[in-house]
C-alpha cells in the first residue's frame, strides 16, 4: 500500500509540527508514505467564496500529483471533505477525470478505518478536552451526530484511548460549532467570535489542560480567542496527531 501525504497550505505555513507528526506516526506504523514536493492549496477557499471554477486548476494538480497512490492522507477534516466531496464535481465540469478523491482520507479515518490501529500509541499524561469539528461529524463520519438516535461512537476518542496516561473528556454540547467556518469567520466576524467564546468556555469548564481535535483551523480559532482575550488559564492546543505521535 503506497500512501501520499498531503499537508494543507495553512498547516504547512502555521502548524508545520503537525505535518511532521503525521509523517513520523505513519512511518512508525510501517506505512510506505511519500510526501510529494510542490504541493499547493486544495482550492477550498476559492470554492467556499463561490469561485469553484477558479479551484479547478488546483484540483487538477492535486489529482495528477497523487493519482499513483493507493490513498492520500491529510491532517485536516475540512480540506479532506472538500477534496472527497467536491473534486468529482469540479473536475467533471473541467472535463478532467477524477482519480484519487474517493481515496483521500483524514488521518483519523485512515488510522481508524484502514490501518485499524489498536496498539499503544505514545504517552501523554494529561487531561484533554476533545473537539468535534463540523466537517468531521457531518461529512467524514468521525463521530456520531448528537441529534441522531443511534449508537454513539467517536473515532478520535478511540485513537486517543490508545495513548498511555491520557484522560479524555468531552465538553458540554460536544457537536456545537466553534464558529470558525473558514470564510464565515471573516464575513460574520461578530457571530464567529461569540460562537468561539462559548465553545472555548465549554472546553475550559471540563478542567482539561489541553484541547485537541482533527482540524487545526478550529483549534487556531479558539487559540486566537484565548490569546486575544487572555482567557483559558493557560490551556494549550494540540492536533490529535501530535498527541498520538508524542513520545514515539
Amino acid at each position: 500500500m503506497k500512501v501520499g501525504l498531503f499537508i494543507p497550505c495553512y498547516v504547512d505555513a502555521v502548524f508545520p509540527k503537525v505535518g511532521d507528526a503525521c509523517y513520523r506516526l505513519l512511518r512508525h506504523l510501517g506505512v510506505d508514505v511519500v510526501y510529494p514536493k510542490g504541493q499547493t492549496c486544495c482550492g477550498q477557499p476559492m470554492a467556499n467564496a463561490g469561485f469553484a471554477k477558479d479551484a479547478a486548476s488546483l484540483a487538477k494538480k492535486y489529482d495528477d500529483m497523487f493519482s499513483g497512490f493507493d490513498y492520500v492522507v491529510a491532517p485536516s477534516v475540512s480540506c479532506t471533505a472538500f477534496i472527497r466531496l467536491q473534486y468529482p464535481h469540479i473536475l467533471k465540469d473541467a472535463n478532467h477525470k477524477c482519480h484519487i478523491a474517493d481515496n483521500t482520507m483524514d488521518m483519523v479515518e485512515f488510522l481508524h478505518d484502514i490501518l485499524k490501529v489498536n496498539t499503544t500509541l505514545g504517552k501523554f499524561p494529561h487531561k484533554v478536552s476533545l473537539h468535534n469539528s463540523c466537517h468531521g461529524v457531518r461529512e467524514l463520519n468521525l463521530s456520531s451526530p448528537a441529534e441522531r438516535m443511534e449508537p454513539r461512537f467517536n473515532k478520535i476518542k478511540d485513537l486517543l484511548d490508545l495513548v498511555e496516561g491520557i484522560e479524555v473528556v468531552m465538553p458540554e454540547r460536544a457537536d456545537e460549532c466553534c464558529g470558525f467556518g473558514g470564510m464565515f469567520s471573516v464575513e460574520e466576524l461578530a457571530v464567529s467570535k461569540q460562537m468561539g467564546e462559548k465553545k472555548l468556555a465549554r472546553h475550559i469548564a471540563t478542567g482539561a489542560q489541553y484541547i485537541t481535535g482533527a482540524d487545526c483551523s478550529c483549534l487556531m480559532h479558539m487559540a486566537g480567542i484565548a490569546a486575544k482575550e487572555q482567557t483559558g488559564s493557560g490551556i494549550e492546543f494540540r492536533h490529535v496527531v501530535e498527541i498520538l505521535a508524542e513520545g514515539l
